[in-house]
């Protein structure tokens, strides 16, 4: 009997593997990234529909098979793409890409997760002014977590890495960072 395993996640990308499965991109805070498929979630009363998204963070059920992950139970927690406006969606999908595109394939970077759901909150409860400094922090984070960056990342204070004075700082130094995250994907090959 294969072992299960209970994590939280949040769906990053979702593509049609069969006439009613998916397959799923996830990022999860105990395994880290990691590919999926779910089965029967494209009928048209599949019960894991809605928690399976994109950009939806759920409570997901996963076990390990010898063909891969397999998705088999999924608990809505937050569903962000309709929370978030067109811009910020914008920024999520820009990061988002990024991460997918320099990930090889599985990682068990856990960190990524805390970072990426940071990242979506801040985008919902900063205003529009910081949302650039926002966006430059998750991609530097997400640079340095694939171990593309060894500069210094601004530290995190009270449970979250976004917060005001660090994005005021980032704002002011942007070409700086902007230029760290460009160097981390000339460094990847991209």
């Amino acid at each position: 009997m294969r072992h299960k395993y209970f994590v939280n996640g949040l769906v990053l990308a979702r593509f049609p593997f069969s006439e009613d499965s998916v397959s799923l991109i996830l990022l999860t805070d105990e395994l880290g990234l990691l590919r999926a498929s779910a089965r029967a979630i494209r009928k048209p009363h599949a019960k894991l529909a809605s928690s399976l998204q994109t950009l939806s963070e759920s409570k997901m059920s996963l076990v390990h098979g010898k063909l891969g992950w397999r998705l088999f139970g999924a608990q809505y927690i937050q569903q962000w793409s309709p929370i978030l406006s067109f811009p910020a969606r914008s920024r999520v999908a820009r990061v988002n890409e990024l991460l997918i595109r320099l990930a090889p394939g599985e990682m068990k970077q856990v960190s990524l997760y805390n970072t990426f759901i940071g990242f979506l909150k801040a985008l919902d409860e900063f205003p529009e002014d910081l949302h650039d400094a926002i966006e430059h922090l998750a991609a530097l984070r997400t640079v340095h977590a694939m171990g593309l960056d060894d500069g210094v990342l601004p530290e995190q204070l009270g449970g979250s890495i976004y917060y005001p004075e660090v994005l005021r700082t980032l704002c002011e130094n942007s070409r700086e960072y902007v230029t760290r995250i460009n160097r981390g994907i000339s460094a990847s090959g991209l």
